[in-house]
């Protein structure tokens, strides 16, 4: 072998690349599903010693950096304040998604929807199901029957927490309720399984082990029901999927608890300065404020009677006197801390104008409409989806009615509706149509349609239409009818 032979061996041979050894990283997932829930909830019911409780109960390797979990030093006081956004941004999207339905339409058996609507109340239904899954995730209807309540299907709600879900190649199997129930003041989980084939039920004590369902006498009457149908009389609610856990919905909290809770203490620490900021008093002992009905000094107060004692000045040629101060409050950093928080919160979920928050009285409906873009993003994604499940909602239940009577009806064609949001103002369409008919870019009918859409009917319209054109001077008149007949034309001419 050549040197040059021997010099290329070794330069292969420095430049051989190993495979890297592989890192084994093992993470700790802080809650489960049920867990995650929990923490939403609690979010969502908005009370402060609630959410003290909770963030204090975490392990501190978590909660000592939480504002709702800090603790005060011995003999101070930290006055934490709950703003009670979360509950506001849920409760605001739910009115804006659900108050715009406008019932549903079926070619055929609309009678039979309606009085299973009506018995239901399921306008209200279906306010608290979009409410509850913007909180939790999931959730499903479950329809059963009680002869003893309505001869007809009822329909309930069940939140992520009250169910779980089985799965088979991805496909969606079983749904199980879970109702909890108290038997000689010991709580129990009923557990309703549905699939396809039947409805079982089991019954499990506080600890997770199940128990003989007969030997309690309040539930005698459940017993396997064989499912004939060849359906599962639920209805799975779900806008986003979790990529946390599978097979679970996502909340619409999602990645936002700190932002709260940042959001929480950059308010708590204003207010802290505004009282912090007051004006004090120093008075001497001789001076202090005396209740004339004990003659004991009255202790300080933050809000009425606030004041710091000082020694009295014995000096000679010294008065006692009470002197006043007044703390210098930074508005503008406070103001842009709780702004940016604000802001944190709200990202990809609701614009600050739909909840009232910063809307100029100088804006013009253009710049309104366009604050309103991440409301409408949100709230088109929910109804859209709310259109697919009400749908499975009302085939569901006139499926469950044909079943409890022995009957097979017709499928109908559904037709869900809902109401446009944050439409442009009638004046602001007529400007609009108005400029573009001037262009010559609308004809007068497609001006007519678009201004009024679906609140006139076909026949209104073509009348408006003709009347704008005799307004207008337009004379439609019919075309003179030409004969190829040369023989039938007169000419005045005698052949």
């Amino acid at each position: 072998m050549s040197l040059s032979d021997k010099v290329k061996e070794r330069i292969r041979n420095f430049l051989e690349i190993k495979d890297p050894q592989g890192i084994t990283i093992n993470i700790e997932q802080l809650f489960d599903f049920e867990g995650e829930t929990f923490r939403n909830n609690i979010w969502y019911r908005g009370d402060a010693g609630e959410l003290h409780q909770f963030y204090s109960s975490l392990p501190d390797s978590i909660n000592n950096k939480h504002f709702w979990s800090g603790k005060p030093t011995k003999g101070m006081n930290i006055r934490k304040i709950h703003t009670g956004l979360p509950a506001l941004i849920v409760d605001v999207l739910t009115d804006v998604c659900t108050d715009d339905y406008l019932g549903v339409e079926l070619k055929a058996r609309q009678e039979e929807w309606d009085e299973i609507s009506d018995e239901n109340k399921f306008r209200d239904l279906l306010a608290e199901c979009v409410s509850e899954t913007l909180v939790k995730g999931d959730g499903a209807f479950k329809f059963s029957y009680d002869k003893n309540i309505s001869e007809l299907p009822i329909i309930e709600f069940f939140p992520a927490e009250r169910v779980d879900y089985e799965y088979n190649r991805g496909r969606l199997t079983a749904f199980i309720f879970k109702t909890e129930k108290f038997f000689s003041k010991k709580k129990y989980i009923l557990k309703e399984r549905y699939t396809k084939d039947s409805i079982t039920y089991t019954l499990e004590n506080d600890e997770g082990k199940e128990c003989d369902i007969g030997s309690f006498p309040e539930l005698a009457d459940l017993k396997e029901i064989k499912n004939n149908a060849g359906f599962i009389p639920a209805v799975q609610v779900m806008f986003r999927r979790s990529k946390k856990y599978k097979g679970r919905g996502q909340s619409i909290y999602n990645g936002k608890h700190d932002s709260f809770d940042a959001f929480d203490e950059a308010w708590s620490q204003w207010m802290l300065a505004l009282r912090k900021g007051q004006i004090k008093n120093y008075i001497p002992k001789k001076l202090l404020p005396i209740n004339p009905r004990t003659g004991e000094v009255m202790s300080a107060n933050d809000f009425d009677n606030d004041f710091i004692a000082l020694e009295d000045d014995t000096s000679e040629g010294a008065k006692n006197k009470i002197e006043s101060t007044q703390g210098e409050i930074q508005y503008e950093a406070l103001l842009q801390t709780y702004t940016t928080a604000l802001d944190l919160c709200l990202q990809g979920i609701i614009s600050p104008s739909t909840l009232g928050i910063d809307v100029k009285k100088l804006d013009n409906a253009e710049a309104q409409r366009e604050k309103e873009k991440t409301t409408l993003y949100s709230r088109n994604r929910i109804v859209d989806r709310l259109q697919d499940i009400v749908s499975q909602v009302v085939l569901t239940a006139l499926k469950f009615k044909d079943g409890l009577s022995d009957t097979k009806g017709e499928e109908p064609e559904i037709t869900v509706n809902f109401g446009g949001y944050a439409n442009p103002s009638f004046e602001a369409q007529v400007e609009t149509i108005g400029k573009a008919k001037t262009s010559g870019i609308m004809s007068t009918e497609a001006c007519v349609d678009e201004l009024y859409g679906d609140d006139k009917d076909e026949d209104w319209k073509k009348q408006e239409v003709q009347r704008i054109k005799e307004a207008e001077g337009i004379v439609e008149m019919d075309e003179p009818a030409v004969n190829e007949d040369a023989n039938t034309i007169g000419f005045g001419i005698d052949e």
